[in-house]
């Protein structure tokens, strides 16, 4: 992969140059430069988000003092938003793209003497009065997921409408309730994408090189429903007929709707982290649900002092004994690298995972409960001295 991003950036300047048909936007920037990379998935991602960006466009375009101004302050946004070795790719490309170098990290000292008319543009740059970097980075990171974040949200009101009217006219006659079809549904397609959706474990789940590009945001719809684990599959749909069982059960439109905005919202904070930390990651199935049911379970057992156990026939499982098996499964899970080229931390992994935000959010919710339940005796306390 190493040169990959200078490759790319002088094959635009050469289009650049010669005038070459069809390259007057980011949109037609960008698919030709992801057919130039062939398989190298993991940069296709960031190079669209790089060709979208309009300074990019301004940066071919604007004379040579204008060029240098645009080229750091993309810079200075790429840096905020990418891991070391995809932003080396990135800014590789952008420096033989427009023929201006930047200033890195590493190579600050020597850069400013041997082009201190970069360095005075840097400077310009960083004492530019704006937001500061991580709230750039972090609205930058936002209206890149933008496109999937509404996709899936809008999806996740049109499939509680479905799932209630299929629900009304089909499952309610047969007694089935909203958690057993979900469970249901979840093992019939994976069992399906061992055979007839087998493209589905390739296709379906939302790879971080792909959850930033607009055609390929129907991912995010499609990630939740499948699983490119098959063990973890098994576990999932396991653990979800075990905790989702209760004698007051959700209707199946508020099950699915729940289900499908805990996934968008896990898989949307992991994105978040692993923008920064890692370029190789992939979220599929009910992983983040999973985790958010078991650490509200954990911790409300906690704050309210009472065990809180799981039936399975004769025998009860406490919620604290699914917290330590599931959380030592997904470590193993999640902890190794997916490849050779990932040079991230075992820690950035696991920060970037449906997992770990599944449990933080199962935590949190416990105890707002908790604080609430505080707050309302509180009030009666009060009402009953007045």
């Amino acid at each position: 992969m190493s040169g990959k991003g200078r490759e790319l950036g002088l094959q635009l300047r050469a289009w650049h140059e010669t005038g070459h048909p069809g390259l007057n936007n980011g949109r037609a920037i960008a698919n030709r430069l992801v057919d130039l990379l062939g398989a190298e998935e993991r940069l296709k991602g960031p190079v669209r988000d790089l060709a979208d960006q309009p300074l990019l466009l301004l940066a071919l375009q604007e004379s040579r003092a204008g060029r240098s101004t645009s080229v750091q302050l993309l810079a200075e946004q790429l840096g905020g938003t990418y891991a070391p070795s995809v932003l080396k790719e990135l800014l590789d490309l952008l420096e033989a793209a427009t023929g201006v170098e930047i200033a890195r990290p590493l190579e600050a000292g020597l850069r400013t003497e041997a082009n201190p008319v970069g360095a005075a543009h840097s400077a310009v740059s960083i004492q530019r009065p704006a937001q500061p970097a991580g709230w750039r980075s972090l609205s930058h990171s936002l209206k890149a997921m933008g496109p999937g974040l509404a996709l899936a949200a809008g999806a996740a009101l049109v499939l509680r409408w479905l799932s209630g009217e299929l629900d009304r006219w089909l499952f309610q006659p047969w007694d089935w309730q909203g958690w057993l079809v979900l469970a249901l549904t979840l093992a019939l397609l994976q069992a399906l994408s061992l055979g007839p959706l087998k493209r589905a474990r390739r296709q379906w789940p939302l790879e971080q090189a792909d959850a930033t590009a607009p055609h390929q945001a129907w991912r995010w719809i499609a990630a939740p429903w499948i699983h490119h684990n098959l063990a973890e599959a098994v576990v999932n749909v396991a653990l979800l007929l075990l905790i989702l069982r209760a004698p007051s059960p959700l209707p199946l439109a508020d099950v699915v709707l729940r289900y499908l905005l805990t996934s968008l919202a896990t898989t949307a904070l992991a994105l978040l982290v692993a923008e920064r930390c890692t370029s190789e990651r992939r979220w599929d199935g009910a992983a983040g649900a999973v985790s958010a049911l078991i650490g509200l379970a954990a911790a409300s057992s906690l704050l309210y002092w009472r065990a809180l156990s799981f039936s399975l026939g004769p025998i009860n499982i406490p919620s604290w004994v699914l917290l330590l098996v599931y959380g030592a499964l997904q470590l193993g899970w999640q902890l190794p690298s997916q490849s050779e080229d990932d040079d991230s931390r075992p820690l950035d992994r696991l920060l970037s995972s449906q997992w770990c935000w599944g449990l933080a959010l199962g935590v949190s919710w416990a105890l707002l409960n908790r604080l609430g339940t505080l707050l309302q005796l509180a009030l009666k306390a009060g009402g009953a001295e007045g």
